[in-house]
């Protein structure tokens, strides 16, 4: 049977990333409400939702008073809906961390708490509220309330950013671990009645990085296509970032040239270069040409013919066998080259072959551990 769930401020940061999501599950049906809907279209939905997602809220008003309007009274008004339906639907209130400061923000976003918990107590609804910190990740809006958003604009865009204190710390949660952590408490498993359930939730993992941290990384994801550094993503802080950033590029600026260097015999060009784990690049040969004749101490390499065909020759040093792999772009196969052997690659096609070439390391020309020899 299908579930309902009620999605406020659906229009949203967070409201337009979890509805993308809700969309995607077969037994759900999303009621979504924004600035957009009158309040009868709230109340309409209220009488048949199984749970409901409140993400609405006000953040930026033009008068302070607006926070409470905002934040405080229209959940007041919501829950006093549920309450009149006579059923016990689970609420889950995105809150923030400013709600435990004294501030008009956070006072709304307390107020609008007390009222989530005091409906819980009287109607037996399970309720979750989550305190977030500042929440990064894909289609925040930039110079609004989000300074990752905005940095990620403006340094894609190539315009200034503006950091005070590059040693203050902000801690973050990535988006898609909220979108996550909200399916799994009221779309996943929606809560039964019994045992009810009033808490604060924390969502996690958190980060905390300076603010020097965070964009020293965004000014490398920025370089990364002219020194062709991919980023170092196996911490997860900066994995997420990294797919923040790439989503505030310009839209005619996906594309970016590679060098290619070219000469009678095809071309050879660098793709990705990692810190840890090599290089790729792209080689073009022309038809009957041979290229390669050296060999390694400790670089090894990974050759794939992607189109046209060839032959890949190995020989051990100080032994005479040769060993042949014919490759082929019909059939996709891997040549791993060790070390210890003297190696080429010839075009044996009436096209071009083009081959992706992996190496283990970037080439350091003060060692570059290649050695000509025949095979």
């Amino acid at each position: 049977m299908s579930k309902i769930v009620l999605v406020t401020g659906a229009e949203g940061f967070v409201g337009r990333n979890l509805c993308v999501t809700l969309a995607r599950i077969p037994e759900l049906t999303v009621l979504t409400f924004d600035v957009r809907n009158k309040e009868q279209d709230l109340a309409d939905f209220v009488n048949v939702a199984d749970s409901v997602i409140h993400l609405a809220g006000v953040n930026r008003p033009t008068a302070p008073e607006e926070f409470k309007t905002g934040n405080t009274d229209f959940t007041v008004r919501l829950l006093a809906m549920l309450r009149d339906t006579g059923r016990r639907v689970p609420v889950l209130l995105s809150s923030s961390t400013q709600a435990a400061m004294d501030n008009p923000y956070g006072s709304s976003k307390r107020l609008a708490e007390e009222a989530v918990f005091a409906y819980g107590s009287e109607t037996g609804a399970d309720v979750y509220v989550y305190r977030l910190p500042n929440i990064f990740g894909k289609w925040c809006r930039p110079n609004y309330n989000s300074a990752v958003a905005t940095w990620c604009h403006n340094i894609a865009n190539g315009l200034p950013i503006q950091v005070r204190d590059p040693e203050a710390p902000l801690t973050l949660v990535y988006v898609d671990d909220v979108v996550t952590e909200f399916l799994s408490v009221l779309i996943i498993n929606i809560p039964s009645a019994s045992p009810r359930l009033c808490v604060y939730k924390e969502i996690s993992p958190t980060y905390t990085r300076t603010l020097g941290h965070i964009t020293d990384l965004l000014h490398a994801f920025k370089r990364s296509r002219a020194d062709l550094q991919i980023p170092d993503q196996a911490e997860a802080f900066a994995k997420k970032l990294y797919a923040t950033y790439l989503s505030y590029l310009p839209t005619d600026k996906f594309s970016y040239p590679l060098k290619m260097n070219v000469d009678a015999r095809g071309s050879f060009t660098e793709f990705i270069k990692t810190p840890d784990r090599g290089q790729v690049s792209v080689n073009t040969s022309k038809p009957g040409i041979t290229k390669g004749n050296h060999w390694h101490h400790t670089k090894n390499e990974k050759f794939l013919v992607v189109s046209g065909r060839g032959v890949i020759r190995l020989r051990k040093l100080g032994d005479n066998s040769v060993l042949e792999y014919h490759v082929s772009g019909d059939k996709l196969e891997v040549v791993d080259i060790p070390p210890g052997y003297t190696h080429n690659i010839e075009n044996l096609g009436d096209t071009d072959m083009v081959t992706v070439m992996w190496a283990n390391e970037l080439l350091d020309p003060n060692k570059p551990d290649t050695f000509f020899e025949k095979v």
